[in-house]
This record gives C-alpha cells, structure tokens and sequence, in this order.
C-alpha cells in the first residue's frame, strides 16, 4: 500500500447531494425527502403501485422510476401536488434566517 494513499474518514454533511458535488444540491435533497414520503403514505395505506399511480395520476412505470430513485426531472410542484393526491397535506413555512421573534409564514396546500 502506497504512503501517499489518504484513508482519513470524513464526516460528511447532512445533505449527501452537497457531499457529491451536485448542483443545486438542496432541490436535490428536497425532491429526496418528498420521495421518502410519496414511499411512506404508499406503504402506510398498503397501495400497490398500481393503485398508487391512479391516485396519482401517473402511470404504474412513472411511480415505479420514482420510488427508485429517477426523479430528476420531477419538479418539487409536481412531487407536492402527487402527496396532495395522496390525501395529504403540505404546508410551506416561511421565516427569515436566525429570526424568532416574528411568527413563520405558511403557506398550505391541501388535499382536494
């Protein structure tokens, strides 16, 4: 093994697109967390694939390439809008860095 080899661990950050060198990294790690939970309201009411894609409005293939992991071309909306059709809701909250003293603006998007 050579000296010159670097085998240091390295902590990385809580954001593993940012640790990877992707471009706008946290519209990454959103769409992976609104993913997640497209994943979790399918597997809380025991959809299949199916029968999520109707609630959907997607085809079975779509939310087969979502689930793993090819949402690249989904837009945060879009994901949003396929939770909403899920029966949930989604609010976006809205504060100025390092403030606490004025209440959060939120914005919800419910469920029709």
């Amino acid at each position: 093994m050579s000296k010159d080899t670097d085998n240091s661990i390295v902590r990385g950050s809580d954001n593993i697109f940012a640790d990877l060198g992707y471009a706008d990294a946290e519209t990454h790690l959103l769409k992976a967390q609104l993913v997640t939970r497209i994943q979790g309201v399918i597997s809380d009411y025991n959809l299949t694939q199916t029968a999520a894609a109707k609630r959907m409005g997607l085809s079975q293939p779509d939310v087969s390439r979502l689930l793993n992991g090819q949402f690249r071309d989904v837009s945060v909306e879009r994901l949003m809008r396929m939770l909403n059709k899920l029966g949930c809701d989604v609010d976006i909250v809205i504060r100025e860095h390092g403030k606490r003293a004025r209440k959060p603006d939120t914005i919800h998007l419910q469920a029709a």
